[in-house]
């Protein structure tokens, strides 16, 4: 594995977003990257979508060891994280994402994750929802 990249498992719990989000700043810090568009757009997108997992298994799943797994890695093209999770299939139709309303409380995360990134791809396989993120440099 190289600097560039890690990975690591989280429980599908609220408090894990914290850890994700304190994860991302290291690994961040680590790439020598100063370009604070790129950092902005994938950390709200992975905090997004690591919002959305753990929101989906706690009101859908429900299932106590729900788990899931993120994947950050820098290559000289872009900027990529993939977030898999071993809770029920999530049926998600990008193309008909949009932003909710001003006055709605929830419904923003997948609008936010897909302004904020280059490409967002969605799929299961092998039992896991696998969300790719992706921010061109």
């Amino acid at each position: 594995m190289s600097a560039a990249r890690i990975e690591f498992e989280v429980p599908a719990t609220v408090a894990s977003l914290d850890e994700v989000q304190d994860r991302f700043g290291a690994w961040w810090d680590t790439l020598g990257v100063d370009d604070l568009r790129l950092r902005f757009g994938l950390e709200t997108a992975v905090a997004e979508i690591a919002a959305n997992i753990v929101e989906h298994t706690r009101r859908a799943d429900r299932e106590a060891g729900r788990r899931y797994t993120v994947e950050l890695d820098a290559t000289d093209d872009e900027l990529v994280a993939v977030l898999r999770d071993n809770g029920l299939p999530a049926d998600v139709d990008l193309a008909a994402v949009t932003m909710a309303d001003v006055d709605q409380e929830s419904g923003r995360g997948l609008a936010l994750a897909i302004a904020a990134l280059d490409r967002l791809e969605h799929r299961h396989e092998g039992g896991h929802n696998v969300w790719t993120l992706a921010c061109t440099r």
